[in-house]
């Protein structure tokens, strides 16, 4: 069997400033914890925060898990994510059926819902903090954590090398 690409993943919430970096950041950890080469990115469906920093709050959250995500910059999707990356996770239903919306007709990518990866979670959404408090943070830091687990579980599980093809890492690619 030919060497596959290493696994690349998106995660997309509105404004990729709250709960996609966090994401972003719960899965580098993990996969670096196990010794995994994978493609970690974040993006918003939203174009508000191109180029600015994640949430202060967001911040704060990942710093008092070990991981620096100052240095992360907001970005808007491109219709070459749908090509770039191997997994495009949306944190909640509305996000995901943006991004159905927008795929090119050429996408490559897995599409689907980040809370579907963790059982008992399906079809629910990671907690958007946004307008609430620090405490709110914590919660999208557990929700994408245990993502990230389930995530990194079933790289390691499948012995994936690259796409992540098979079907015990796909995800559901129908409108929810």
């Amino acid at each position: 069997m030919p060497d596959q690409p290493k696994p690349a993943i998106l995660f997309v919430c509105l404004g990729n400033i709250c709960r996609s970096p966090l994401a972003e950041a719960a899965l580098r950890a993990e996969a670096e914890q196990a010794g995994l080469a994978i493609h970690v990115d974040s993006a918003g469906t939203g174009d508000w925060h191109i180029g600015h920093p994640p949430d202060r709050r967001a911040q704060a959250t990942a710093r008092r898990h070990g991981m620096d995500i100052a240095q992360y910059q907001g970005r808007q999707v491109e219709p070459d994510d749908f090509r770039r990356f191997t997994h495009i996770f949306a944190l909640d239903a509305d996000n995901l059926r943006n991004l159905r919306a927008i795929a090119p007709a050429d996408a490559t990518a897995r599409v689907g819902l980040l809370m579907d990866m963790v059982p008992g979670r399906q079809g629910q959404a990671v907690t958007d903090p946004y307008y609430g408090n620090e405490a709110g943070f914590e919660t999208t830091w557990s929700d994408v954590s245990a993502a990230a687990r389930a995530l990194v579980g079933r790289l390691r599980g499948a012995g994936l090398k690259g796409t992540g093809h098979s079907q015990r890492f796909s995800t559901p690619v129908t409108d929810r």
